[in-house]
């Protein structure tokens, strides 16, 4: 049969069949090109990396970026709080100050986009 026919199908004259019979395509848009750092059709840059599988398989099995630098960030707020600043120049206290903002941010979103999450972070 072929792809596109004007035929009638049966008996009834109104129909066309403009596709095959079964008509059938996986799509899955994390995966597309994903050789290529394209992932669906976002362009994403994983950089370089001379062992792109075990990349590929610490994000699989770790963390995408974001969750590694949560768990970075998370660890980084205790070493913080435990911290001497009194010997600090004003230009180091202001970067930690810029960062205690930074993630104080990221808790107020995932506290209002994230069902349950202030919960936890409060635990």
């Amino acid at each position: 049969m072929p792809a596109f026919s004007l035929a009638p199908a049966d008996a009834n004259p109104f129909s066309v069949q403009l596709a095959p019979d079964k008509l059938w395509q996986a799509i899955n848009p994390w995966t597309w090109n994903i050789d290529h750092n394209q992932l669906g059709l976002i362009n994403i840059s994983l950089g370089e990396t001379s062992y792109p599988e075990t990349e590929r398989r610490i994000l699989d099995e770790v963390g995408s970026y974001g969750k590694q630098l949560g768990h970075i960030a998370d660890a980084l707020e205790v070493l913080i709080r435990h911290f001497d600043t009194a010997t600090l120049t004003p230009k180091e206290s202001d970067a930690l100050d810029v960062l205690k903002g930074d993630l104080a941010q990221i808790r107020g979103i995932k506290a209002r986009d994230i069902p349950g999450a202030a919960a936890a972070m409060a635990a």
